[in-house]
C-alpha cells in the first residue's frame, strides 16, 4: 500500500503540474533561468515519498503511539517543505503551483502512511534484537 501511495503522488502531482504547465506556469527558477522539467517533478517526488516510506516503516518498528508520531513529524516536514518555493525568487504563479504540488504530495502520502501504520503497527513494546 505504501508503494502504491507513492505512484499515486507521483502521478497526481505530475498530472497536476502538466495541467498547471498547460494554464501557462513556466515553472521557471531565476538561479540560473531554468525551467523545472515535469519529469523532474515527478523524480523529487518519488523520492521524497520513499522517504516517507521509510519515515513510516521506522515509526511503525520503533515508536509507541506511530500513526501520531508520523503524522504530526509529517506535517511538520510538509510545513517546512513550503518554504523553498517562496525562497526561489520565481514568480508567483510557480510559487502558487509548486506550493500546491507539495499539499498534493502531502494529501496523498500522509494519510495512506497513516493508515498504513495503523494497520501494521506491532504490539509494543517491539523486541529488539
Amino acid at each position: 500500500m505504501a508503494f502504491v501511495a507513492t505512484l499515486v503522488t507521483v502521478a497526481a502531482t505530475t498530472l497536476a503540474a502538466a495541467l498547471a504547465r498547460a494554464l501557462g506556469v513556466d515553472f521557471e527558477v531565476p538561479d540560473g533561468g531554468e525551467t523545472i522539467p515535469l519529469s523532474g517533478i515527478a523524480v523529487v517526488t518519488g523520492f521524497f515519498s520513499l522517504v516517507g516510506v521509510v519515515m513510516a516503516f521506522a515509526f511503525r518498528r520503533w515508536s509507541a503511539r506511530p500513526a501520531e508520531r508520523f503524522g504530526w513529524t509529517a506535517g511538520a516536514l510538509t510545513a517546512i517543505s513550503l518554504i523553498p518555493p517562496f525562497l526561489s525568487g520565481a514568480g508567483a504563479a510557480t510559487v502558487a503551483t509548486l506550493v500546491v504540488l507539495h499539499l498534493i504530495a502531502a494529501a496523498v502520502m500522509i494519510p495512506a502512511l497513516v493508515v498504513y501504520v495503523v494497520r501494521r503497527a506491532p504490539a509494543w513494546p517491539v523486541p529488539v534484537g
